[in-house]
């Protein structure tokens, strides 16, 4: 019985965060599906997909598994906003849950920390002003979200958010689903 109670947690615990997301004035901060490597490697260059590390077979199942359980639980995206880095574009798209669009403050800041803080206003701002009924996706990086919620999400993993005017409230994590 214990042992069913502890497997069974992680799945309820998931249940609590999609019944969250569907609530209204609630979004998915969700890291960028399995891309092997960590950072970018030498010469990365924006806007050039074959510079940068990108999601692999695995990720992209992940997204697209993903997209399925959002419809599943009924849940109708308006946008999903996406980091400019290949990877999260690619999780975003393989989604296929609303129309994708890039938002600059969503990019890493991995290899530089300078942009943290501006950049983490810039979601925080997004975030308070969308309204209540829209539903919003946000595809970035383990970096930016460690940044506006103080918490890691591992490689296809949503945290879902709630603003407030004193931030961001957690309300659940969706982990990535099993390929």
């Amino acid at each position: 019985m214990l042992l069913m109670a502890v497997l069974a947690g992680p799945a309820m615990a998931d249940e609590a965060a999609w019944d969250a997301l569907a609530e209204p004035g609630t979004a998915a901060l969700m890291r960028h599906a399995t891309a092997p490597g960590i950072g970018d490697p030498p010469g990365f260059r924006l806007g050039d997909c074959a510079t940068q590390r990108n999601i692999d077979a695995s990720g992209r199942a992940e997204a697209e598994a993903f997209g399925n359980a959002l419809r599943e639980h009924g849940i109708r995206v308006d946008r999903v906003l996406t980091s400019r880095w290949c990877r999260a574009r690619d999780t975003a798209r393989a989604l296929d849950a609303a129309p994708v669009e890039d938002v600059p403050a969503l990019d890493s800041f991995f290899a530089d920390r300078s942009s943290e803080p501006e950049q983490t206003a810039a979601v925080r701002a997004l975030l308070a002003e969308a309204a209540p009924a829209e539903k919003l996706i946000l595809v970035t990086h383990q970096v930016n979200i460690t940044a506006l919620t103080g918490r890691g999400a591992a490689s296809g993993e949503a945290i879902v958010v709630e603003p407030t005017p004193g931030g961001l409230i957690v309300r659940g994590r969706i982990r990535p689903p099993r390929i």
